[in-house]
């Protein structure tokens, strides 16, 4: 009798038993980050010094500063021109190399190297192809097409632009991938069926293709919104520690590095700014969601 209680008695903590390294790790690294991140934007913390509780302050300090917005407004129009690109680009790329002809593996491999490559090495070659006796500039100056080189990296909206290219071509091979996955679930049969009818490779693209891989085109839109609103490496790499001339081309976590950076950075308000990103990132996060349920309704 005791026995079967003691048995019982362990098979009730046996399953927590094997939740709980998870759930500690996940309640330490990912949870409590947050919690405290909340409590923090409500204080005046800075870096060495704790801080007192000053209500909303440090959100009513953000809506006011002119930094916060042109963050803001960089890290909307990030997401606006790098989604789409990043939605239809390498479904257009997957298309072509699915493509069963010799040695279709070496591009489908040329066009994912940039994926494994470190953001940094890819800002880094960007930085050299970009600047003004970089390779473009050179090369359109001995094309006599320019003049003067552009000001890639040394103007705001140019270097905001330059840090949108790299975004896009380093996402293009691991969007690449997805599409690939997604278009080797489509049916022949549904092709063969089309051209039989006379449909043109066209008309299969926008009629089979693409209703056939919608719901991947979604996922892929949510992921890489929330890649666009979380870009940082880009404009450090390009910009430097400014992020451009004046700080133009900052976005909201280039912002949140350099509020809460240095001995005397403002950890409270740099809080603040990190929890509006957070509902910002999550707005776009539900209207995918949300996306993805019509269509599938």
């Amino acid at each position: 009798m005791e026995a079967e209680t003691g048995l019982r008695h362990r098979k009730w903590w046996t399953p927590y038993l094997f939740l709980a390294p998870g759930l500690i790790m996940v309640t330490m690294f990912s949870l409590w980050p947050f919690v405290n991140t909340v409590i923090l934007s409500f204080t005046d913390a800075q870096i060495l010094r704790g801080g007192g509780f000053v209500g909303f302050d440090n959100y009513t300090h953000a809506f006011a500063d002119s930094d916060f917005w042109v963050a803001t407004g960089n890290s909307v129009l990030y997401l606006v021109v790098v989604v789409p690109c990043l939605v239809f680009l390498p479904l257009a790329l997957a298309v072509l190399v699915q493509t069963r002809v010799p040695g279709i593996g070496f591009f489908r491999s040329a066009f994912y190297t940039p994926v494994i490559a470190s953001a940094v090495v890819v800002g880094l070659i960007w930085q050299w192809v970009l600047r003004s006796d970089g390779l473009v500039n050179t090369l359109f100056q001995k094309l006599s097409i320019i003049s003067e080189p552009i000001p890639f990296l040394t103007d705001s909206t140019m270097l905001l632009v330059s840090a949108m290219i790299v975004t896009v071509w380093k996402g293009l091979g691991y969007y690449m991938v997805f599409y690939l996955a997604a278009l080797g679930n489509v049916s022949t049969s549904l092709y063969e069926a089309a051209a039989l009818d006379g449909a043109g490779p066209v008309r299969r693209f926008f009629s089979i293709t693409v209703p056939q891989v919608k719901p991947m085109m979604l996922l892929v839109g949510t992921l890489s919104a929330i890649s666009a609103l979380r870009v940082f490496t880009e404009i450090y790499i390009l910009g430097g520690e400014s992020g451009g001339p004046g700080g133009g081309a900052r976005t909201l976590p280039f912002l949140i590095r350099q509020v809460g950076l240095g001995f005397s950075g403002e950890t409270g308000y740099a809080a603040a700014i990190s929890i509006l990103l957070f509902l910002l990132t999550l707005v776009f996060s539900l209207l995918g969601r949300r996306l993805s349920k019509g269509d599938e309704s």
